[in-house]
């Protein structure tokens, strides 16, 4: 047989984990297929892979990313930690367990820094068109570098979609909107809360956007924040100054009526309602049509579409888990490639969605959710030869997250975790995240001669210590 051409659709960390999984088995004497990877932006690393711009990018395309400047991980480190590399052995000393996204970028991008694979990918490019011709079974793929505006076709034996799902906003409409006069915007487009300072805030959205930005904009000095709920409310502890209230009504100017009857009064507001699984270089018989949720029909074993399974999506559920979720799944997609794991008929992979499916539809809140996604990688796991981790243990670390969030929403970032990998325990960063207000990686590896937990940081500059190891 002649070597296979495979497709990565997306240099993220789903993409970057497919190059990895083929790079794993190649180091251990294997012989590959020939990989090419497909990435839009002028580097690896998707949404974390930062740029100022919103919109449109300096070649006219949707911008991909939905990072903002000052994010920190929202999650516990040891809940995401690749279980083939460290972040002991990326850092070469304990880090705290709450990283800021140039730290967490830095990690992403170390795991494959010293290797070849980035020459498998062409970057400036973006995928235009996947085309199956179901007489030959091959894809064709119509791709556009824009740099030189040139457009080519490849033929490839299979396709990996590894684009993810949180760069196409849903926006919805309300009554009345169009007459707000501040600036008015969707969590996709937010860089950054500085230029929330002194302003009334409305957030509109109950998920991790909302409760995200919202925070950042009461750190960066918002004069209030306002989360609007439509199912429910997050419940947590706000602090003074920010509340949650039911859904809105509609807009008259600046003023927002709310189901309650309720009316405020705004100077921002930013649409933190999610987004859509969208790929416009796929025909609908070869697109995922899904709500986000932990378990997307139509994906055998969430990863092999059903229609044809020589496609393959990466990161197309709701993440409790991220990297080691999109490593799992890469090194199982990788092996049913390489022949080296079997496929089932197309009966018995129906079965086995469904089976997986009935329990997703029974799961009662977000313990149920996390112990799912926690037996979902497992079962990828036991197909594999990737290295199996403690899951249970990270199963406890998220949901003691979850209750550091409850007991306090802005100083959960602040408590150290426990490699489950490792067993080293997270460092406490120098400043509070309340207070620290400099995310870059180099103050947040730096060691200040004096700082206050609890407090401002003051005392002479910080001195960076070496870079990172990689």
């Amino acid at each position: 047989m002649s070597r296979q051409r495979i497709a990565i659709i997306g240099a993220g960390p789903s993409g970057i984990a497919a190059l990895r999984a083929f790079e794993s088995a190649q180091r251990a004497g294997a012989k590959i297929p020939e990989i090419v990877a497909y990435e839009k932006q002028d580097d690896w690393g998707g949404q974390w892979n930062y740029n100022w711009r919103s919109g449109i990018d300096k070649y006219g395309e949707p911008v991909h990313s939905s990072m903002y400047r000052n994010l920190w991980s929202n999650g516990p480190k040891e809940a995401l930690e690749f279980a083939e590399y460290t972040f002991d052995e990326h850092f070469g000393r304990p880090i705290s367990s709450y990283p800021p996204r140039e730290a967490l970028w830095d990690y992403i991008d170390g795991r494959v820094r010293k290797s070849n694979v980035k020459e498998k990918v062409q970057f400036s490019t973006a995928v235009r068109w996947v085309d199956y011709d179901r007489d030959q079974d091959t894809f064709t793929v119509t791709v556009e570098n824009l740099r030189s505006n040139k457009t080519t076709t490849s033929e490839f034996d299979r396709v990996i979609v590894a684009t993810g799902h949180f760069s196409y906003p849903n926006v919805p409409d309300f009554k009345g909107i169009e007459t707000f006069p501040g600036t008015l915007h969707h969590a996709h487009d937010f860089r950054g809360a500085e230029k929330l300072a002194d302003k009334r805030v409305l957030l509109i959205g109950a998920s991790y956007s909302a409760e995200d930005i919202g925070v950042q904009a009461f750190k960066m000095g918002a004069r209030s924040v306002t989360m609007s709920y439509r199912t429910g409310p997050m419940g947590y502890d706000w602090p003074e100054g920010m509340e949650e209230l039911p859904l809105v009504d509609h807009f008259e100017g600046e003023t927002v009526r709310f189901t309650n009857g309720e009316t405020r009064e705004f100077d921002a507001v930013i649409l933190c309602t999610g987004y859509l699984h969208k790929y416009p270089f796929l025909s609908s018989d070869l697109a995922l049509h899904s709500r986000n949720n932990i378990y997307p029909s139509g994906l055998y074993r969430g990863v092999v579409w059903q229609k044809n399974p020589k496609v393959y999506y990466l990161g197309a559920q709701d993440q409790w888990f991220t990297f080691n979720m999109f490593d799992a799944q890469a090194w199982y997609v990788r092996d049913l490639i390489m022949g080296r794991a079997g496929l089932p008929s197309a009966e018995q992979r129906a079965a086995h969605m469904k089976s997986w499916r009935n329990r997703f539809q029974e799961l009662d809140g977000d313990a149920d959710d996390v112990r799912f996604q926690a037996d979902y990688i497992r079962d990828l796991i036991d197909a594999t030869d990737y290295p199996m981790f403690d899951l249970d243990e990270v199963v406890r670390i998220f949901l003691a997250w979850k209750s550091d969030k409850q007991k306090n929403i802005l100083t959960y970032r602040d408590k150290p975790y426990r490699s489950v990998l490792t067993g080293t325990m997270a460092a406490e960063h120098h400043t509070t995240w309340l207070n620290e207000l400099d995310d870059s990686l180099e103050r947040y590896l730096s060691t200040p001669e004096k700082s206050v937990l609890n407090g401002a940081m003051d005392g002479p500059e910080p001195v960076a210590e070496a870079a990172p190891t990689s």
